[in-house]
């Protein structure tokens, strides 16, 4: 099987996750993050799930599933420890043409889940096409210490960046030597060591006057 690489979007998508244990919490954890929609039907929830519960982003239905509870969703996580009932689901969704995962039965699966590494606006995701996932979560550690919490805020700021120049007129095409400069002056090792005034100074120096750090990240925030 060849997966083709996506990156989807599910902010405010009705999406529905059937499960009641730890697998279940994490899926919706992940798509609440990502401003999906979520309703989780299952006979009972752990303790974790009770406290996600806020309606309408995240909405527990404590009864069984049924067929009909696929329908009108985008997306359907199957994460019971049920493997019938698993495989119901993936019928039903196929039947419907729904986007549909099965936790860890990637041959129940149009879609499959990669180990991610999450640092804010990058993302970096790693795959084995179900081949094997301990391998996949090694990985996932591995690239963890490599990418730090430093990427988090450099993005923010980069996108800050962007958003203010876009703002006063420059055009796109004459931002990329602008960023490439960013970078190839240590734009990202500076906002990892904290170094503000260093990086002010880069600011101004690449791009003029008005480019503030922390005016810039709070400009970021504003703007989300």
């Amino acid at each position: 099987m060849k997966y083709y690489p996506v990156c989807l979007d599910v902010s405010n998508r009705d999406c529905l996750v059937v499960g009641g244990g730890a697998v279940a919490a994490r899926k919706v954890k992940t798509l609440v993050e990502c401003d999906a929609r979520v309703t989780v039907i299952s006979p009972r929830f752990t303790e974790q799930l009770e406290k996600m519960k806020r309606p309408p982003a995240v909405d527990l239905i404590e009864r069984p599933y049924a067929a009909s509870d696929i329908c009108g969703r985008f997306l359907v996580i199957g994460a019971t420890d049920d493997e019938s009932l698993n495989r119901q689901i993936s019928a039903d969704a196929e039947r419907e043409n729904i986007l549909c995962n099965i936790a860890d039965v990637p041959d129940a699966c149009n879609f499959i889940l990669p180990s991610i590494v999450d640092r804010g606006d990058l993302i970096v995701a790693v795959s084995t096409s179900g081949k094997s996932p301990a391998f996949a979560r090694r990985l996932r550690k591995s690239l963890e210490n490599q990418f730090g919490e430093e990427y988090r805020d450099f993005l923010r700021l980069m996108g800050a960046i962007r958003q203010k120049l876009l703002a006063t007129a420059h055009a796109p095409e004459a931002h990329k030597p602008l960023f490439e400069t960013l970078i190839d002056r240590g734009l990202l090792e500076l906002v990892r060591d904290g170094k503000v005034a260093d990086i002010n100074g880069l600011l101004r120096e690449v791009l003029g006057e008005g480019y503030d750090y922390r005016t810039l990240m709070q400009f970021n925030t504003d703007s989300e």
